[in-house]
């Protein structure tokens, strides 16, 4: 089955992501005459002109993101022999529900927030579990309608407090845009000869680790942690890790690293140790199929001290 590859477009109402859409599909160097399947799941106020398009083949469905199943998504792919999705996705929803319900041969080839400058903060205020919902995922955020000049800091640490890897543009009301060029510098040394990961930047470190963990290859990290026993590697296998909150208490998960450790048996299920361990980047079943860190522990020494704070933050 041919694979068909989707180009999302998120964020809230009135962001942007109609126009940016429009535009894109204007351009000949995207639309040159590929069958394209239009799937707007939030209609505001711009509205689509086919007209201006170099091409033709493009078909708009006005669908519920909501109660859209897979089979009416995969009707409608066969129905116009779309060769790739471009969809604009209901900001009030989570975008991983929608993804779920994508047919098999769907892929997510490229996911775009656009974010209003002037709103932003007062979503993430009052719905920050929906706006991490969307910068997580994204490959690059468009924080628009910046007056020049002004202090974009308060937006870069929004979309990395989501992610180290995603790229963001700042687009401003007098036409001119840049990309983020802000520098973050991580809160431990990546190079000393063992990595000490404090108490409050486990969360912190944990992402970034997962993120790129070619760069931790080879390394030596310390580190406190809770003990989680793997369902599939019981022998000689646990995974150290800690209770990680992204946005609010609903969305707080355990984050935790396979550790190879000859002594795993004998250590208590959420008991509190302190890991010494040297990292490789590897696949391992908790990825599915990536590659992600794996810990070879040098020292696992028990009864360690609780972090504080419990439950770690980005």
């Amino acid at each position: 089955m041919q694979q068909i590859p989707v180009y999302s477009f998120t964020g809230f109402l009135d962001s942007g992501k109609t126009k940016f859409i429009q535009e894109t599909l204007e351009d000949p160097r995207f639309n040159a005459g590929e069958r394209t399947l239009l799937l707007v799941f939030e209609e505001g106020e711009e509205e689509y002109d086919f007209s201006a398009y170099p091409y033709q083949n493009v078909y708009m469905e006005v669908l519920d993101q909501q109660t859209v199943t897979t089979k009416e998504l995969q009707a409608l792919a066969k129905k116009y022999r779309a060769q790739r999705v471009v969809a604009e996705l209901n900001g009030m929803q989570q975008v991983g529900d929608l993804y779920m319900r994508f047919p098999e041969n769907w892929a997510v080839a490229q996911e775009v927030m656009f974010a209003d400058s002037t709103t932003i903060m007062a979503y993430n205020g009052n719905m920050r579990n929906l706006v991490m919902d969307k910068l997580v995922g994204a490959q690059m955020v468009v924080f628009n309608r910046l007056t020049p000049g002004c202090d974009v800091v308060p937006y870069h640490k929004l979309a990395r407090a989501a992610s180290r890897r995603i790229d963001i543009l700042y687009d401003y009301t007098d036409g001119s845009t840049s990309f983020d060029d802000i520098e973050d510098p991580l809160p431990f040394d990546i190079n000393a000869p063992v990595i000490e990961i404090k108490d409050e930047d486990y969360a912190l470190w944990y992402r970034d680790c997962t993120e790129e963990p070619q760069k931790y290859d080879g390394k030596t990290v310390r580190f406190k942690a809770q003990v989680a026993m793997l369902r599939r590697d019981k022998n000689g296998m646990f995974a150290p890790g800690r209770f990680v909150m992204t946005c609010c208490v609903e969305d707080i998960q355990f984050c935790g690293i396979p550790c190879r450790y000859a002594g795993a048996r004998d250590l208590e299920s959420r008991s509190w140790v302190t890991v010494t361990a040297k990292v490789s980047a590897e696949k391992h079943p908790l990825y599915k199929g990536d590659m992600g860190p794996v810990l070879d522990a040098v020292e696992v020494t028990k009864n360690a001290v609780p972090a504080e704070p419990d439950v770690a933050t980005f």
